[in-house]
C-alpha cells in the first residue's frame, strides 16, 4: 500500500465516529500533492447536502485526532468540503448511488473517435462501466476512464 493509500485509509478510519457523530457520512478522502504543498482533502455528504457548519464541525474534530494521531509527517493543509454537484464517481459506492443519473465520461484515449461521452448511469461491475446516450448503449472497459462525473444540467 502506497504512503499516500494508507494516509487516505487511516484518515477514513479516524473519520468514522465522527461523521456519525454530526450526521453526515464520508463521500471520499484524497491526500495529494499539488505544486510544494500536500493537501489532505475530506469531502463529506448527507442527503439533504452539507453546509459550512457541518464542514467546520468535521474539520474541527478531525484536526484534533489528527493532531493526537500524529502519522502524517508532512506539512499539509486540511480542507472539508461537499464533493460538489458534479462529483467525481471514483468508487463502487459512487456508482452505486448514481445508477440512473446523468454522468459524463472522459477516457484516456479517443474511442470510436471521441474522448467524452455522456449519457445515463446504466451498470457497473469490476471491469466495466455501461451508459446509455440517446438509446444507444455504450460499455466501457474501466481501465480505459479517466473520470466520471455527475453531469450539471442546467
Amino acid at each position: 500500500m502506497s504512503k499516500r493509500e494508507t494516509y487516505e485509509e487511516k484518515t477514513e478510519q479516524l473519520l468514522a465516529p465522527i461523521v456519525e457523530q454530526y450526521a453526515v457520512e464520508i463521500y471520499d478522502v484524497e491526500y495529494v500533492k499539488e505544486g510544494k504543498e500536500y493537501y489532505l482533502r475530506v469531502y463529506i455528504d448527507k442527503p439533504e447536502g452539507v453546509n459550512i457548519q457541518d464542514c467546520e464541525n468535521v474539520s474541527r474534530a478531525l484536526s484534533d485526532r489528527l493532531d493526537e494521531e500524529d502519522y502524517i509527517p508532512d506539512a499539509y493543509i486540511l480542507e472539508v468540503s461537499s464533493p460538489g454537484l458534479g462529483r467525481t464517481l471514483k468508487k463502487d459506492r459512487h456508482l452505486e448511488k448514481s445508477l440512473g443519473e446523468a454522468v459524463e465520461l472522459k477516457a484516456y484515449k479517443p474511442i470510436d473517435g471521441q474522448k467524452e461521452f455522456a449519457g445515463i448511469l446504466k451498470a457497473f461491475d469490476a471491469g466495466t462501466i455501461t451508459i446509455e446516450e440517446d438509446g444507444v448503449t455504450h460499455t466501457f472497459e474501466r481501465q480505459d476512464i479517466a473520470t466520471v462525473r455527475l453531469a450539471l444540467d442546467f
